[in-house]
């Protein structure tokens, strides 16, 4: 697992160079991942227009900040994506902004065809569900806790939905683009501060 990780790290991104390659791919009509169809070249154009809009609106409450400002752990947060993922262009986003106060939190992105064997290491349910997002302690290289692929909130809502449904269906996946929307990112955002609490408890103090 340390050599999976790290080889992971090797290959990782900054989420500023991540935006970059979404871009990019968006110019060339193409998209991450090992299938190129057009479906998923128009998820990428629609997921870069989410992140442009959400990298301009995130807001971190007060309260939430000052309890980021207090973790003292360095660690990495490895996240496993792809551009036309549609819960991470609303996730990805607001995991950044969280990073970015903290000059503890190290936010790395991998593609996940690119790294199959870390994501068929933290496999959700038995299936490659991203975002995944994987907690690395720095002074051990041990993973602490991992979060995803969605928010406390949408995970019951798809569920309870599975339950009663069997299957999600086109109509419900846009329910939910409708509440990650309305939700404007606040219910990852205290799912992120709650990993952090965890992990050092005098951040919740």
């Amino acid at each position: 697992m340390d050599f999976i990780i790290k080889n992971s790290l090797d290959n990782s991104m900054s989420y500023s160079a991540y935006r970059i390659l979404v871009q990019e791919l968006v110019e060339a009509s193409s998209t991450t991942g090992l299938e190129k169809t057009e479906a998923l070249v128009n998820y990428t154009k629609l997921n870069d227009r989410r992140m442009k809009r959400w990298d301009k609106t995130v807001n971190i409450p007060d309260e939430a900040k000052d309890r980021i400002l207090t973790f003292e752990e360095p660690v990495t947060w490895l996240l496993i994506t792809e551009s036309w993922c549609g819960d991470a262009a609303h996730i990805l986003p607001v995991i950044n902004k969280v990073a970015e106060l903290n000059k503890n939190i190290n936010l790395r992105i991998v593609l996940r065809d690119e790294n199959p064997e870390l994501m068929d290491a933290f496999l959700t349910n038995g299936a490659r569900a991203i975002p995944k997002l994987i907690v690395i302690d720095n002074a051990t290289g041990g993973v602490l806790t991992t979060y995803g692929p969605r928010p406390s909130e949408a995970t019951n809502y798809v569920t309870r939905f599975k339950a009663k449904y069997g299957a999600l269906t086109p109509s419900f996946k846009e329910d939910l683009q409708h509440w990650y929307n309305k939700d404007k990112g606040q219910n990852i955002i205290y799912d992120l501060t709650e990993i952090l609490c965890n992990l050092q408890p005098t951040v919740c103090q």
